[in-house]
């Protein structure tokens, strides 16, 4: 399986199996980083199809040219291909914290993404063939050394993200919101 991990740092992801194949794309030449490529530019120098998966763990919310990189993502993805996405949730206080955030993720921000829907039309504006499954979301109250407290207040949070959303978030606000795509084609 061919992945690639867009954003990947210092940390690009392990392989899973033998057989994976993992390209670490980044800004800057760091350890693990395979090409070194601006994410605001498209197209990624990648073929089309190219990819059986694509991870991107917090990097994201600093993209300013979001719907083209969504757009690339989904074009140098095989057809049925996962993307795996982890960000700050809208309300999180890391969300504000850090100066180079640019976008904000609900668990409704994909759906625009998908398929034909009311909310599809805009996002098809710029990204004409664009399509994607939401396959899963899921919010977790805590990263790092307060993920020991998911256990507890993760089922809560995921019970009905719109309730959560509209009535919570601010109060009890979580800390990343992830998401599993599949390619649609």
């Amino acid at each position: 399986m061919k992945i690639l991990d867009i954003g990947c740092g210092n940390s690009k992801i392990k392989a899973e199996s033998p057989n994976d194949k993992v390209i670490g794309i980044d800004i800057a030449k760091l350890k693990g980083v395979n090409i070194v490529h601006d994410l605001e530019k498209t197209p990624l120098p990648f073929k089309n199809d190219e990819f059986d998966a694509v991870v991107s763990h917090h990097v994201l919310e600093h993209i300013r040219n979001f719907i083209p990189l969504m757009n690339d993502i989904w074009r140098i993805t095989k057809k049925e291909g996962i993307v795996r996405i982890k960000t700050p949730f809208y309300s999180s206080w890391g969300q504000f914290n850090d100066p180079t955030h640019v976008r904000f993720f609900t668990p409704f921000t994909f759906s625009y993404f998908e398929g034909d829907n009311i909310y599809s039309h805009e996002v098809k504006k710029i990204g004409k063939k664009i399509n994607f499954k939401v396959e899963k979301v899921r919010i977790n109250f805590g990263i790092g050394k307060s993920s020991i407290m998911n256990r507890v207040f993760n089922p809560i949070l995921n019970i009905n993200h719109r309730f959560y959303c509209r009535f919570f978030a601010w109060i009890f606000p979580a800390a990343e919101i992830e998401f599993v795509l599949r390619v649609v084609k």
